[in-house]
């Protein structure tokens, strides 16, 4: 999907069509509307604080404003432009509209988050007889139909050129490559337009003299895997060769769900107490009604902090039985926490579920669901308090 958060903006707020806006504020960053109906935008000069861009608008991005780029930095770059919270609901409503509109063209779909798709043409009547041009075109018709908003396709041999050539032509663009085509395409690129290859990887390639997709492809297989170890380095060469044999998965489970939050400003665990006890508190309310509306339950509760240094802790425990209950997981998380030194302000703070069982296995008598009696959230601990001094 193009833009997709800020193009579902778009949708509830047409005015904004054609300017640099930001998604990534706070419900007080929400339009207000007048007595004599003007609505009023949140501009980005104004914001304080730690947050970071969830995502822009294209004409946003042209001014540098990227996802996860700090608030305060995305601030200078473009000052005017207009910044929205974030509205995951809506986000969520339009996902659901657009992976519907697609399986009615196209069933076979692995479903790779809010945003993005893979999907199997190789059965589809018509997609080989021209590349798959025309099921592209029906594919984006759809979405559009569903939704109003665009999507940017690629059609190739395999997934991981499919996810190269779908960012070829943004926005609502369509890209159609072959094997044929890798040398004059793909080469040229730079190495960070493979997805696996990230920031460390890249910084070592650079260091090797390796900067483009060309260069990794001309590169001896055994220094690469003398380099980066035997599975990465194989698999380095093979993907700048566009060779990749994963099929479209159909149905997975997730590993992890999670909830975090960036503070407006660095939070210490004495002085801000109360302020930090209601977000761990809401976090894992919402953590909690996330497993429960996905149909799981968890038996590994973890913390995440990232401090003001920037570094980041985390601490796991393992329940006696999976739950999707708030008030067990804020107690199991709070255990966590005990366990890390809270003497530096925080920056972040999240809860994540692991270990993850479905409800509907979990109705074994064997493998019980915890569920407290209490309906009421009341912590079994002072949270905070006593630690880290």
């Amino acid at each position: 999907m193009d833009a997709f958060y800020a193009s579902v903006e778009l949708l509830r707020y047409p005015d904004l069509r054609g300017q640099a806006v930001v998604i990534g504020g706070s419900r007080s960053h929400a339009p207000q509307t007048g007595p004599d109906g003007t609505r009023r935008y949140a501009q980005l000069r104004d914001y304080t604080g730690r947050g970071v861009v969830t995502t822009s608008t294209y004409e946003a991005r042209a001014l540098g404003v990227h996802s996860a780029m700090g608030m305060m930095k995305a601030a200078a770059l473009a000052p005017e432009a207009i910044l929205l919270p974030v509205d995951f609901d809506e986000y969520r409503k339009y996902s659901r509209l657009f992976k519907a509109a697609v399986r009615e063209v196209a069933p076979l779909v692995e479903d790779r988050g809010i945003d993005e798709i893979y999907i199997d043409l190789t059965d589809m009547p018509g997609a080989q007889d021209d590349q798959g041009r025309a099921a592209g075109e029906a594919l984006r018709r759809a979405v559009f139909a569903a939704t109003g908003l665009t999507c940017s396709v690629g059609i190739t041999p395999n997934k991981l050129l499919s996810k190269i050539a779908s960012e070829l032509h943004k926005p609502d663009g369509l890209t159609l490559l072959g094997v044929a085509d890798i040398p004059a395409r793909i080469w040229p690129m730079a190495v960070t337009k493979v997805n696996g290859i990230g920031p460390k990887a890249t910084e070592k390639l650079k260091a090797l003299g390796i900067v483009t997709i060309a260069d990794l492809a001309a590169t001896d297989p055994g220094f690469l895997t003398a380099q980066f170890g035997n599975s990465y380095g194989a698999w380095l060469h093979a993907a700048a060769h566009g060779r990749d044999d994963r099929p479209v998965v159909l149905h997975s489970e997730p590993k992890s769900i999670s909830r975090e939050t960036t503070f407006e400003r660095d939070l210490h665990a004495v002085r801000d107490r109360a302020q930090l006890s209601a977000l761990f508190t809401g976090l894992c309310v919402q953590l909690a009604a996330d497993l429960e509306r996905k149909g799981y339950a968890a038996k590994t509760i973890g913390l995440k902090l990232r401090f003001d240094d920037f570094r980041i802790v985390t601490r796991d425990v393992t329940l006696p039985a999976h739950t999707f209950e708030a008030r067990t997981i804020r107690r199991a998380a709070g255990e966590c926490l005990k366990r890390v030194d809270l003497s530096r302000r925080m920056r972040l703070l999240g809860v994540r579920a692991g270990n993850l069982a479905r409800l509907d296995a979990l109705l074994n008598p064997a493998a019980p669901v915890v569920r407290e009696p209490e309906p009421a959230w009341r912590s079994p601990m002072p949270l905070f308090d006593g630690m880290g001094g």
